[in-house]
């Protein structure tokens, strides 16, 4: 979909406050566009669509406890070797 925005100007922002229960996400991100659009469908009680900007964004209010970020530590040189080792043991090509 062209939108006329650049890639700087889709952007994905979280709102929330320490007092309300729901998460509102606006996003342009095509896949987690997708996955809410999803989690909506499935789960109507815990998250819906509230917003269509008509330029491809789109926002989505979650109830809160729903949404999660994770945080992932990088890799030591010597788990980064292990891996390596295990990939080549099993076959699969590594991304260069």
């Amino acid at each position: 979909m062209r939108t006329g925005l650049t890639k700087r100007e889709k952007t994905t922002a979280i709102y929330f406050d320490e007092f309300g229960d729901m998460i509102e996400v606006q996003t342009h991100n095509t896949d987690l566009k997708k996955r809410l659009t999803a989690f909506a469908a499935q789960y109507p009680e815990c998250c819906r669509q509230i917003d269509d900007d008509e330029q491809g964004g789109l926002t989505f209010e979650v109830e809160k406890g729903r949404l999660s970020f994770r945080l992932t530590a990088p890799y030591s040189k010597e788990r980064r070797r292990a891996a390596s080792e295990w990939a080549k043991k099993s076959g699969i090509a590594i991304p260069k």
